[in-house]
């Protein structure tokens, strides 16, 4: 009797080890306004939800699951649960991602004075004069007995370079993927009878296809030629996807 009760002591305590929790929490900006729509996934189950328009999201995890939160405009996040995550909301922040800003040439205005604007708009003789004659001189080709090297210098060897390693990429094919899948929607997979468990699976096939993604993952953007091109190499695909196991 009280070796069946030590073993239903330990059977119990394994379920309680390995049952999964659900993790809630809140996702805002650097302003602290909601963020809705927000991809997060669990990296080890590789479950995903989206943020509501309040910024809430709910998804099944346990302690030292890793979850990932993305959307374009925001930098990509990664947050380790911790068992506090499994008691009380995760407050998570996002900072939005840098742009670059096109250069803005300012003009002075005329002020009305014909000899101020004249000097402003028509630069003096002179000036152009040496801006033709800079102009000229840099096009010429330096005569190559300037750069040799002098008796008794000692002369650096030309050698093939070195490589600095390959740049890490800021998304993976997980990430293209569910962007996909969020940027094109369940209706379009629902038209092309493609079921809504199934659009990952399917997406990652139509990539290993051929599809060239290396700009995409490098730089974690995809234009929406990009997003016509994937569209392309589905309808070559999806006939395939939809044949026997045995004929993919």
């Amino acid at each position: 009797m009280k070796f069946k009760l030590l073993f239903i002591l330990f059977f119990v305590s394994l379920i309680q080890m390995n049952a999964q929790n659900y993790i809630f929490g809140k996702i805002s900006s650097e302003d602290l306004h909601e963020v809705p729509n927000v991809t997060v996934i669990n990296m080890r189950t590789n479950e995903q939800a989206l943020t509501n328009r309040d910024g809430h999201f709910m998804v099944s995890g346990r302690e030292g699951d890793i979850l990932r939160f993305f959307k374009n405009g925001f930098e990509r996040i990664d947050r380790k649960v911790s068992k506090e995550n499994l008691e009380s909301p995760m407050n998570v922040q996002l900072r939005r991602a840098a742009e670059l800003i096109a250069e803005v040439e300012i003009k002075k205005g005329l002020s009305g004075d014909l000899k101020i604007d004249s000097k402003t708009l028509n630069a003096p003789r002179k000036v152009e004069k040496l801006k033709a004659d800079i102009n000229n001189y840099l096009k010429q080709n330096s005569d190559p007995r300037i750069l040799a090297a002098r008796p008794g210098e000692f002369v650096q060897p030309r050698g093939q370079g070195f490589s600095i390693g390959k740049v890490k990429n800021k998304w993976d094919d997980l990430d293209l993927a569910n962007y996909l899948a969020y940027a094109l929607g369940d209706q379009y997979f629902a038209d092309l009878k493609i079921e809504k468990p199934f659009i990952n699976h399917f997406i990652n096939y139509v990539l290993s296809g051929g599809y060239e993604r290396a700009k995409i993952l490098k730089y974690g953007f995809v234009s929406d030629a990009d997003l016509m091109r994937f569209q392309s190499f589905v309808l070559m695909r999806v006939s395939s996807y939809r044949a026997p196991q045995t004929q993919k």
